[in-house]
């Protein structure tokens, strides 16, 4: 797959096949992610792949967490504006209505949207969930850095036929995360990522956000053909 091909097959994926992946394919995953750039090479990633038992005690944990203690747990950065303005607006909430439709969630059903919000927390039923973190000293521009680096895995896994999904929903629960990771507290829970072979019976596997065209986010300057 060349990379304008798997830059439009990337998706969020939210429902996956019960099939595993092996070490070996997330390995040559990571070590191809591992060459994205970063300033003055830094390498400001530090990747922690939970597979098997470790895996269920994290989503279950942190699923206890998200039903009975959510008020306790908040994520240590702002990932989404504190005040929604257009046209961001509206391009969230076209995204989420997208979503729904395709879920069968109906607008109001806030128990459903409460279930399907669970979910992240199962990593979409994915065999493979990733886990973030960065040192908490470190500033922007290094988490500009670990966003190519995400973005390196997602498209590494498309052109390898894998599916993913990324989640800032894990970094509300940093502090149930961190103690079975042995995760040392110095160091911030970026995102979470969900890895496996998407389900193409899923009907929410067919959601495709609308995107802006070039000219609509690009202006030129200068002249030139």
């Amino acid at each position: 797959m060349d990379v304008d091909t798997a830059l439009r097959a990337r998706i969020s994926t939210r429902a996956f096949l019960p099939r595993s992946v092996d070490r070996d394919t997330i390995a040559s995953l990571l070590d191809a992610a591992r060459f994205a750039p970063s300033g003055t090479n830094v390498q400001p990633w530090n990747a922690h792949v939970v597979l098997g038992s470790t895996r269920e005690r994290i989503c279950r944990e942190v699923r206890h967490a998200a039903v009975h203690e959510r008020d306790l747990h908040k994520a240590p950065f702002d990932f989404y504006p504190t005040q929604w303005r257009e046209p961001y607006l509206g391009r969230r909430r076209a995204c989420g209505w997208g979503l729904y439709t395709r879920l069968g969630i109906a607008k109001g059903d806030h128990a459903a949207g409460a279930a399907q919000e669970l979910r992240n927390f199962d990593f979409f039923d994915a065999p493979v969930g990733l886990l973030f973190f960065i040192d908490d000293d470190l500033p922007i521009g290094n988490w500009l850095d670990y966003g190519m680096f995400i973005q390196s895995i997602m498209l590494g896994a498309a052109a390898r036929g894998l599916a993913t999904c990324p989640q800032f929903s894990w970094a509300h629960f940093h502090r149930v995360v961190r103690p079975i990771l042995g995760v040392a507290e110095s160091r911030t829970l970026v995102c979470g990522m969900a890895l496996g072979y998407a389900d193409p019976a899923a009907p929410v596997n067919g959601y495709r956000p609308a995107r802006l065209a070039v000219d609509e986010f690009t202006t030129w300057h200068g002249e030139g053909t």
